[in-house]
């Protein structure tokens, strides 16, 4: 039996380690049997994206959804569906319907609930800031899909909800593309010196027109939230909602953000009645005098490309979502897939179900974030969340106000975009 000197020390010892920051765990993620030593994730949010990434935490085998939120009744209904027939699968009990929550305030509903251990925060990105806030002063945890923002005002936000969730919670940003293994080794690569010195980069996102339902009899409001994707004020426009992800490889790739932008972009053949952009053209300027040209078109039929290339002192590296993944020159290096690649042609994912290089993305991703809380060495991707967003943002306003934008002159402004929507007709 220890001494009392001996049980002074181990409360010392304790005291110390939870004034650090290190996580006690839950005893509801130590007992006993399967079901309950799983973290408990509730989605919000449940569309395509959310059931996706929800579906993918599941898959883990650490992770079971118990709780479901959305402003509309019947994603509820089809998300419920889903997920107990997975849950069943799983040898778990169906979602209870004590823990479905809809209307406007279900955000906050879901994140007080005590049943919930972690967030899936899948809504129109108009409003991740505020639901950000509401996950991580309720002390859970969070993934978030990107972007984090779609104005200013709202990265401010996210930066202080990051500010708030450190050293306790994990924060992760849906940026699947940094855990896509093939990707992960090249970048490891370059960072290495593979390429010498970096003089210049060229990437492209090249995807289908996103089809939505038609949705009946809704009223202009409804139609605009169901719609998010063609609004620029709920999605950020296209650069900033789907875009980023080939933006946030660059930031990654080249360590920082751009220092300015030059763009120019349009809407000319797109037929929604929306006002988000078709087409970007875009030059970043980055430290060092590295540029990167960016071209973006959201309006072919039939046919898709997403990858980038970079172009150094010692080799080229080449990058895309299907197809190669190589670096060329004096280390000369080619990802060698184990699945066949995914044709161009067809129809593009919105959901991330590629079978290519990203065939791993997601799974990897939703590994990493549950570890990251049954380890308690918490992920906090607000930082990156911001910059690639306000990367992004660069580029747009670039293209709105026909410019070359700072980053100074962009961060500075802490401009806030406004929906204009009363959400409360929806309760």
């Amino acid at each position: 039996m220890a001494n009392d000197g001996e049980k002074m020390d181990r409360r010392k010892f304790l005291s110390a380690v939870s004034a650090a920051g290190f996580m006690i765990v839950k005893p509801q993620l130590v007992r006993g049997t399967q079901a309950n030593s799983a973290i408990r994730v509730g989605l919000l949010g449940c569309g395509g994206r959310g059931t996706a990434d929800a579906t993918d935490l599941v898959n883990t085998g650490q992770a079971r959804v118990v709780a479901l939120a959305d402003l509309f009744q019947d994603q509820l209904e089809k998300a419920k569906a889903h997920f107990d027939e997975l849950l069943h699968s799983k040898g778990y009990s169906s979602i209870d319907s004590k823990l479905i929550f809809r209307g406007p305030e279900a955000y906050q509903q879901i994140a007080n609930s005590k049943e919930v251990d972690a967030l899936v925060v899948t809504t129109p990105p108009y409003f991740h800031p505020q639901h950000l806030e509401a996950v991580v002063l309720a002390g859970k945890h969070v993934y978030c899909e990107k972007p984090v923002a779609v104005d200013v005002h709202g990265t401010n936000r996210v930066l202080e909800a990051g500010r708030r969730a450190e050293g306790r919670l994990s924060l992760e940003v849906g940026f699947q593309l940094r855990n896509a293994p093939p990707y992960v080794e090249q970048v490891k690569r370059i960072h290495a010196g593979a390429l010498g010195m970096i003089a210049s980069g060229a990437g492209h996102y090249y995807s289908g027109f996103i089809e939505r339902p038609a949705w009946p009899g809704v009223s202009p409001d409804e139609w605009m939230i169901r719609n998010w994707i063609y609004y620029r004020v709920l999605s950020g426009d296209i650069i900033v909602e789907q875009n980023i992800h080939v933006i946030d490889m660059c930031n990654w790739i080249l360590g920082g953000h751009p220092l300015r932008a030059a763009a120019t972009g349009g809407r000319q053949t797109r037929t929604d009645p929306g006002n988000v952009y078709g087409q970007y053209n875009v030059v970043f300027y980055y430290p060092n005098g590295v540029s990167m040209n960016f071209g973006s078109t959201q309006f072919d039929k039939g046919w898709w490309d997403v990858g980038w290339r970079f172009f150094g002192s010692k080799g080229v590296s080449e990058t895309h979502y299907t197809g190669p993944v190589a670096i060329y020159g004096e280390q000369p290096w080619k990802w060698r897939s184990e699945t066949p690649a995914q044709t161009g042609n067809g129809k593009f994912s919105v959901t991330g179900a590629f079978t290519d290089n990203l065939a791993q993305a997601d799974p990897e991703k939703k590994k990493s974030f549950i570890e990251s809380i049954t380890s308690g060495k918490f992920h906090n991707q607000a930082a990156q969340g911001v910059e690639s967003a306000l990367s992004a943002m660069l580029a747009r306003k670039a293209a709105y106000t026909g410019e070359e934008v700072t980053w100074e002159g962009l961060v500075t402004t802490d401009e806030q975009w406004d929906d204009g929507i009363d959400l409360s007709q929806f309760a």
